[in-house]
Formats: C-alpha cells, structure tokens, sequence
C-alpha cells in the first residue's frame, strides 16, 4: 500500500454508512418539515409523502453511488429500489393513523419503529435484488 492511499471501505461497512447517514437525514427531514410549516401538525401525512419522497431520492443515490457502485440500468434500479420502500411506505401510510390517532403517539416516536424495522429488511432486498444485476466497481 502507497503511503496516504485509504483502504476501500468494505460494502457491509459502506452500506452502515449510508443507512446511517439515511437514517439521520430521514429522521431529521421529517420533524424539520412538522416545525418549519406549522399546517403540516394537522395535516402529518401530507408530510410524511413529502418527507418519503425526499428521503427515497437521497437513498438511492448514496446506496447506488456510495455503497453498490454499480453501473446497471439506473431506471430499473430505481423502479426496484423504490418497489422495497413504496411496500413500506404503504404499511407505514396505514399504520402511522392509527399509532397517533388511536394509540396518541407522537408521529415522530412511530417513525422510529418503522426505521429499525427499514435497516435489517433494506440490506437483504439492496444486496440481493436491487443492486444484484449492476456492474459493481
């Protein structure tokens, strides 16, 4: 090894990376959006799409261009990508009502339970279905 040349990360240990950085950008996104437009404390799940579409681009670019590095069709490893999330998406658009409507949590405590549940279920799906088919570098 050349003197001051770092050592490529590992995938898994880019892959914690990412998801940490996602995660923290996510988790951020969400109540920043609830604070800055007070409209959104009424109106939670208009948010919540905002903040999912937001957070689903900024993924996929860094699992895409920071973890995987592949060079495949970036179209269908959107389409595929996203396909994990919007399953997601779907049972948190169902559950999110009535966690903080009938269970009267706080919106931002239910998004943390989805979010562990996010970190194990988005490594087997990236790994293995998403990013499987590109050319890594």
């Amino acid at each position: 090894m050349r003197a001051g040349r770092v050592l490529p990360l590992s995938r898994p240990i880019r892959f914690l990376a990412a998801g940490a950085l996602n995660t923290a950008f996510g988790l951020a996104f969400y109540p920043l959006l609830l604070w800055a437009v007070p409209l959104f404390n009424t109106h939670y799940l208009v948010a919540l799409g905002i903040a999912q579409a937001v957070c689903l681009c900024f993924a996929f670019s860094t699992y895409k261009f920071g973890v995987f590095r592949t060079r495949g069709d970036i179209l269908r490893e959107f389409t595929t990508f996203s396909g994990y999330y919007l399953f997601n998406y779907a049972a948190n658009w169902a559950a999110l009502p009535l966690l903080v409507e009938v269970g009267r949590i706080s919106p931002v405590i239910a998004q943390l339970g989805f979010t562990a549940v996010l970190i194990v279920g988005s490594w087997f799906w990236h790994n293995r279905v998403t990013f499987r088919a590109g050319r890594r570098s």
